[in-house]
C-alpha cells in the first residue's frame, strides 16, 4: 500500500544484525519509508550500515506473510488465527500424549535472538515440553565458543569480549567485522572502532586466508591455512611458556592447571606448527612476543575459526592467550559484559560446573552440549524408524534447508513427518514444509529489547523500543503468537495467552522472595507482581528482569535503580558504564576457578597433535558473509541483492591458471558428499589453495514466495556437506576448512 497521512519520526533499535544500531525511523501513515542511524544513541550514536538504511524496505516487503497457512489436502491456504492454532493443539498434543515429548522437535534460528518474543518464549515452550530434541543455529555457528567457556568459566554463557575501546592489541582471528558488524562482540561502529584502536597508536593483527576488509585495515595479516587456527594459537602458549613471558598477573590466584598446561602444548612449538599453518615459524614467536609485551591486548576468534574441525580447542585457547598474558577480565583486555537483565551479582562460590554429553541423540549417539544436539542429525532423526523417532518439528525463525548440511536430505526429512509448525514471516525453502505456518508482523510493529545482545555488549547499555507503527487488523504481534504456541503444546490450548506471563512471573517472584540474597526477600510475590508495568506481558517480565537485575531498583530497595518506565522516559538508552572485571563472582566451576586444561579439552588435544603430520589438502573452501544480509536473512529486499552481496566462488588466479578457469564462467566443486555449479570470481584477496563461497544462498527450490530471492537464488554451498565433518565437542559442523575438487563446467 502507498504511504499515506503526514510523514513522522520513530526511534527504534535496529534488529537485522548484532550491532544493534539506534534508527531513527521515517514513517507515513503506518509505513516505514525511510530509516538513518540515530546521533543521540547511547551506544551506536549515529552508525548505521545498509541493513539498518533498508529497514523501511524490509518492514513493508510485499512477500511476507500476512495471514497464517495451513494445509489442507496437500497445499497450503490462507487461515484465521483460530484455524492455525486449532489445528496445532489438535495434532501435536495427541501425538506428544501417545509417543512423549521426544517425539516433536524443535529448531531455533538465529532471528530468534533479535527479538523479544525468541527471547522470552522459547525456554518456556521447551520448559513444558521437556523434549531433549533441541537443535538451533549454534551448532552452524558458535556452539565451540560456547562450550569452551563452559568448561573454562562453568557457565556457557560466560563468554568474554575484547574491550575494542581500550585495548593496545587486537589480535583477531576467522573475523571480519567490517562486513560482518561483529560477532559475539556486540559493537556498533567496528570499523571506527577498529581505526581508532590504529589511530591511538594501538596494533591490529588479523589471521584469515582472505584479505578481507578487516585484513586490509590491519598492521599486520596473516593469510593462514584454513582450519588450522588451533595450531597457531597453541604454538603462540607454548611460546609464552617457553620464553617466559607469562603474566595473569592478578588473575593467577584464580588460575587452575597452569603447569598442566605448560606440558599439554609442549609439542607445539613454532617450528612445529608452521608447515601445517603455513606461515613462518619466527612470525609466529614475534606475535606471541608482541602479545605479550602490549600494554594491553585481547584475543578475538569468531565463525572462521569456530566453524572448523578444532573449533572448540580454538575457542578454547583464544582465552588461553588472554589469561596467561594477563588480559583476560581487565580493562583493554577480554571483559565479561554485565547486561541489565543478568542476574545480579552475588558473593563469589564454587558452582555446578559444565558436562558435556548428558545425553546422545537416539540414532548416531552424538552427544549434547548445551542442552542441544548437532542440527546436522535432524535429518537422520526423522528418517530412522523405531522408538523415539522425530515425528512432529517446530521451527522457530529457521531455515535449515538452506543453513544447514545436505538440505536435500533434510527436505526429504521434513516431507515425512506427520506435522510440523513454523514461525515464520516468509513461505522460505524450510517453512513451504509445514501443515501450519505462523507469520509474525514487520519489525516495526513490535517492541524491542535486546536480551541476547547486551550479555556480550563491549559497552554496558539498555535501549528499549516501543512498537513504532501499532499492528495492523488481523495480524498477531509475535510474542502472542508464541504464547499461544506454548498454550497448545502445554495441553491449555485456548486460556489466555497473558497466562503464559503470569505464570513465569509468579514462577520468578516466588523464587526471589525465598533467596535470603535477593532485595526482595521475605516479601509478597503478589504485591510485587502488582508493582510491574507495561502495557503487556511481555513488557511486565522485561520490567521484572531489569527491577531484579544489577542496576535494578530491587522494587523500591533501590529508588534511583533501573525499572522499564525510567528506561522508556530514555528513548536513546541509558549508559550503565564501561565493562569491568567480573572474576572470581562470574565463575561457576566446582573449583570456583579458571579451570585452563578441563578433561574433556585434554581428551581432545591428542587429535590436534596428529595434525602437525596431516598432509594439507590441495584446495580448501571458506565462506564469506556479506554486508548486505545476514546468513540466508534479507536476499529478498532489492536494495540488499546486488552489489558486492553475489553468490561466486572466489578463486586465486594462480589456482584459476591452474585449473583451466575463467572469471565469470561456471564451475562445478565437488566433494565426497555432493557438487554444486557456480560461477567464478577470479580474486587475489583469497590466498592460493584456497577457495571461498558465501553461506545461505541457494533460492531456487519450488514452492517459496520469495520472489527476489528466487530471481537471483545463487547455490547452497551446504550441499557439498552430508552433516559427518563435526567438531567432536561441540558438534558443530565444519563449514570451512574442507578439502574440495574445481574444474571449469
Amino acid at each position: 500500500m502507498p504511504p499515506t497521512g503526514p510523514a513522522r519520526t520513530a526511534l527504534r533499535v535496529c534488529p537485522l544484525c548484532e550491532a544493534t544500531c539506534g534508527l531513527t525511523l521515517t514513517i507515513e501513515g503506518t509505513t516505514v519509508t525511510g530509516a538513518r542511524g540515530d546521533r543521540d544513541d547511547v551506544f551506536s550514536k549515529g552508525f548505521i550500515c545498509p541493513k539498518g538504511a533498508a529497514f523501511g524496505e524490509l518492514d513493508t516487503d510485499p512477500d511476507r506473510l500476512s495471514t497464517p497457512l495451513i494445509r489442507d489436502n496437500g497445499e497450503l491456504r490462507e487461515a484465521s488465527w483460530d484455524e492455525a492454532f486449532d489445528l496445532v493443539a489438535a495434532r501435536l498434543r495427541p501425538l506428544i500424549e501417545a509417543d512423549g515429548p521426544g517425539a516433536v522437535g524443535v529448531v531455533l534460528g538465529n532471528p530468534n535472538v533479535h527479538t523479544m518474543a525468541g527471547a522470552l518464549y522459547p525456554p518456556v515452550l521447551l520448559s513444558l515440553l521437556r523434549t531433549r530434541n533441541l537443535f538451533t543455529a549454534s551448532t552452524l555457528d558458535q556452539m565451540p565458543k560456547h562450550v569452551s567457556s563452559g568448561l573454562l568459566f562453568g557457565d556457557a554463557l560466560a563468554i568474554p569480549v575484547p574491550d575494542l575501546d581500550n585495548t593496545g592489541h587486537l589480535l583477531l582471528l576467522g573475523a571480519n567485522p567490517l562486513d560482518s558488524n561483529g560477532s559475539l562482540c556486540t559493537a556498533p561502529d567496528f570499523p571506527g572502532r577498529l581505526k581508532a584502536l590504529r589511530e591511538r597508536g594501538g596494533t591490529l593483527t588479523v589471521v584469515d586466508p582472505r584479505r578481507t576488509r578487516t585484513a586490509r585495515l590491519a598492521d599486520r595479516h596473516l593469510a593462514i591455512r584454513p582450519g588450522t587456527d588451533a595450531l597457531l594459537l597453541a604454538a603462540l602458549v607454548q611460546v609464552l611458556f617457553d620464553e617466559g613471558l607469562t603474566d595473569p598477573g592478578p588473575l593467577t590466584a584464580h588460575l587452575e592447571g597452569l603447569d598442566e598446561l605448560r606440558a599439554a602444548v609442549g609439542d607445539f612449538t613454532p617450528d612445529a606448527v608452521a608447515a601445517a599453518c603455513d606461515l613462518d615459524a619466527e612470525e609466529i614467536r614475534t606475535l606471541a612476543r608482541e602479545l605479550a609485551a602490549a600494554p594491553t591486548a585481547a584475543v578475538y576468534g569468531r565463525i572462521g575459526s569456530c566453524t572448523v574441525e578444532y573449533g572448540t580447542l580454538t575457542s578454547w585457547l583464544v582465552d588461553v592467550l588472554n589469561a596467561l598474558t594477563g588480559n583476560l577480565d581487565r580493562p583493554g583486555g577480554a571483559l565479561f559484559p554485565l547486561s541489565a537483565t543478568d542476574r545480579a551479582p552475588r558473593p563469589p562460590a564454587p558452582g555446578k560446573g559444565f558436562a558435556l554429553g548428558r545425553w546422545a541423540s537416539r540414532v548416531g549417539g552424538h552427544p549434547e552440549a548445551k542442552g542441544e544436539l548437532p542440527i546436522a542429525v535432524l535429518a537422520e532423526e526423522i528418517e530412522t524408524p523405531g522408538d523415539g523417532r522425530i515425528r512432529a518439528v517446530i521451527a522457530l525463525a529457521a531455515n535449515p534447508v538452506l543453513s544447514a548440511p545436505d538440505g536435500s536430505r533434510l527436505e526429504r526429512a521434513l516431507e515425512s513427518l506427520d506435522f510440523m509448525v513454523s514461525v515464520d514471516p516468509y513461505l522460505n525453502e524450510t517453512s513451504r514444509h509445514a501443515d501450519v505456518v505462523l507469520p509474525p508482523p514487520p519489525p516495526s510493529r513490535g517492541a524491542h529489547f535486546d536480551f541476547a545482545f547486551n550479555g556480550f555488549a563491549v559497552r554496558n547499555q539498555a535501549r528499549y523500543s516501543p512498537p513504532a507503527v501499532p499492528l495492523a487488523a488481523g495480524s498477531m504481534d509475535e510474542c502472542e503468537i508464541l504464547a499461544r504456541l506454548v498454550l497448545a503444546v502445554a495441553g491449555m490450548h485456548g486460556a489466555d495467552p497473558s497466562a503464559v506471563d503470569d505464570q513465569v512471573i509468579d514462577r520468578t517472584l516466588t523464587k526471589a522472595v525465598e533467596d535470603p540474597l535477593s532485595p526482595v526477600h521475605g516479601r509478597d510475590p503478589k504485591e510485587l507482581a502488582a508493582e510491574l508495568t507495561g502495557p503487556g506481558g511481555p513488557e511486565r517480565r522485561l520490567d521484572l528482569m531489569l527491577r531484579l537485575g544489577p542496576y535494578g531498583d530491587g522494587f523500591g530497595a533501590d529508588p534511583a535503580g533501573l525499572t522499564l518506565a525510567r528506561l522508556a522516559e530514555r528513548p536513546h538508552g541509558i549508559d550503565l558504564g564501561p565493562l569491568k572485571p567480573r572474576i572470581p563472582g562470574i565463575l561457576r566451576t566446582r573449583s570456583g576457578r579458571v579451570e585452563l586444561l578441563p578433561g574433556p579439552i585434554a581428551a581432545d588435544l591428542p587429535r590436534l597433535r596428529a595434525a602437525l603430520a596431516a598432509a594439507p589438502a590441495s584446495l580448501v573452501l571458506v565462506g564469506r558473509r556479506h554486508l548486505r544480509s545476514n546468513n540466508s536473512w534479507m536476499h529478498n529486499v532489492p536494495a540488499l541483492n546486488g552489489g558486492s552481496n553475489r553468490c561466486t566462488v572466489q578463486v586465486h588466479p594462480t589456482d584459476a591458471e591452474r585449473l583451466g578457469l575463467t572469471d565469470g564462467s561456471p564451475a562445478r566443486v565437488t566433494t565426497e558428499a555432493g557438487e554444486i555449479t557456480i560461477p567464478v570470481e577470479i580474486t587475489d584477496t583469497v590466498r592460493a589453495g584456497v577457495v571461498s563461497v558465501p553461506h545461505g544462498w541457494g533460492h531456487d527450490r519450488p514452492g517459496t514466495r520469495m520472489a527476489v530471492a528466487h530471481a537471483r537464488p545463487g547455490v547452497n554451498v551446504n550441499q557439498l556437506l552430508d552433516g559427518t565433518r563435526r567438531d567432536p565437542l561441540s558438534g558443530t559442523s565444519v563449514l570451512n576448512g574442507f578439502p574440495v575438487e574445481l574444474a571449469p563446467v
